[in-house]
């Protein structure tokens, strides 16, 4: 039984994000899947890296369940908006807390190579745009995509990290924004 875990980003508990976290959970249940969720909004933590590395942050309990729910899964399944080319601010501060050395990844002793903690697991980024998916990535370089998939997910060991672009939002119908769910609901479904 696969176990996977729903990672939400987005602030508003009123957002289309949620109800794309509510479709991938309802098709992953559906499919025999075990699944947890985290939605960073609810978490009470600082989302600031107050010392940079050279001083340890104690985690707080959120944070320190966060962990142990990453470790646990096999599949993890990221959900954000993008906002000015990046993902929210509370999102990136919830990765800057808790994707540490010797949590996440670990660098060996008088090397420049680093152990990836996170090997084994797989993941999935979803994301929301107010421009289509291919203008992202040809315009702009897809830089919250890069930042998730490469720069966190990637260098701990997740992979593969597969992408699904959702958008435009900001001129969808009712009828385009049901397809979507529909979508990620076939997502959850087929555990991918």
């Amino acid at each position: 039984m696969t176990k996977i875990l729903i990672i939400n980003g987005h602030p508003n508990k009123e957002s289309f994000n949620q109800a794309l976290a509510t479709a991938y959970e309802d098709g992953a249940l559906k499919s025999g899947a075990t699944v947890s969720t985290i939605h960073i909004r609810e978490l009470q933590f600082n989302p600031n890296l107050q010392f940079g590395y050279t001083k340890r942050m104690d985690l707080e309990p959120d944070l320190l369940d966060s962990l142990e729910k990453i470790k646990a899964a096999d599949h993890l399944v990221w959900i954000h908006p993008v906002w000015w080319g990046g993902m929210p601010a509370i999102m990136k501060g919830f990765i800057d807390r808790l994707f540490l050395p010797g949590l996440t990844y670990q660098y060996r002793e008088n090397s420049m190579w680093w152990d990836k903690l996170l090997s084994g697991k797989t993941a999935r980024i979803i994301t929301t745009l107010d421009q289509p998916g291919w203008y992202y990535r040809l315009m702009y370089g897809r830089p919250s995509v890069n930042q998730l998939k490469k720069s966190t997910l990637e260098f701990c060991g997740v992979k593969p990290v597969k992408v699904t672009y959702v958008g435009i939002i900001k001129t969808a119908t009712p009828e385009q924004r049901q397809k979507w769910i529909n979508q990620i609901y076939n997502s959850g479904l087929q555990q991918r």
